[in-house]
Order: C-alpha cells, then structure tokens, then sequence
C-alpha cells in the first residue's frame, strides 16, 4: 500500500507552499495544469505532493490520498462493492496514469493507476 499522490486543497496555495519548503527543504513546481494548477514536490520515497486552489466556488479545502493500484478498474469495482460512492471514475491524465475518487466514511480517497 502506498500513496502516490497526496493532493491538498487550500485557498493560501502560497502560503502552504512555503511552509513546507522551509520545514522540509523541498521545492515546488510551477504550477502544473494537467494537475488542475498544483505546484508539486516529489518526495524521496517517489511520491508527490500537489497544493492546488479549488477548482470551483463549491470545491472546499481538503486533503485527499492517491493510492497506487495496479489496475484502477478492478479497484475502482471494489471500492464501490465495499459501498463506496464513487464521485469521479477513472479519467487519463496524459503522461501522469489514471485517477478516480471515490467517498467512503465521510472522507474522499483517490486511487491512481501509472
């Protein structure tokens, strides 16, 4: 089981950006439009961390998990049999793999095939 992605939400996109740059020494990107505007940092486990604004007036700030799968279908399949709701099914990102969000307990999860 591992993140690969850990998406955070924020309406002070900067201002996050910069705490963790200074706490853990990281940089950011520029911001990424395929990411939805995130600026990322790859951490050294391979993962990445995205802060994005919201997308839409009705988007709240939010932490999201991405968790790798190696077939993104079956998981989604899964997921949903174990009753979760699933509010965006797998979609291709160009040269970044698949993505899909699903709500279980309260709380969104995503999960990402490469």
């Amino acid at each position: 089981m591992k993140i690969h992605y850990l998406e955070i939400v924020s309406e002070d996109v900067d201002s996050v950006v910069k705490v963790y740059e200074t706490t853990y020494q990281k940089t950011f990107s520029n911001p990424e439009p395929l990411l939805g505007g995130a600026k990322t940092c790859q951490l050294d486990d391979g993962s990445l961390v995205g802060v994005r604004a919201p997308l839409r007036e009705t988007e709240s700030p939010i932490i999201r998990p991405y968790w790798l799968v190696d077939d993104i279908n079956e998981a989604v399949r899964k997921v949903q049999a174990l009753g979760a709701k699933i509010a965006m099914p797998p979609m291709e990102i160009p040269g970044k793999g698949q993505f899909a969000i699903y709500i279980l307990g309260a709380n969104e999860h995503g999960l990402w095939q490469l």
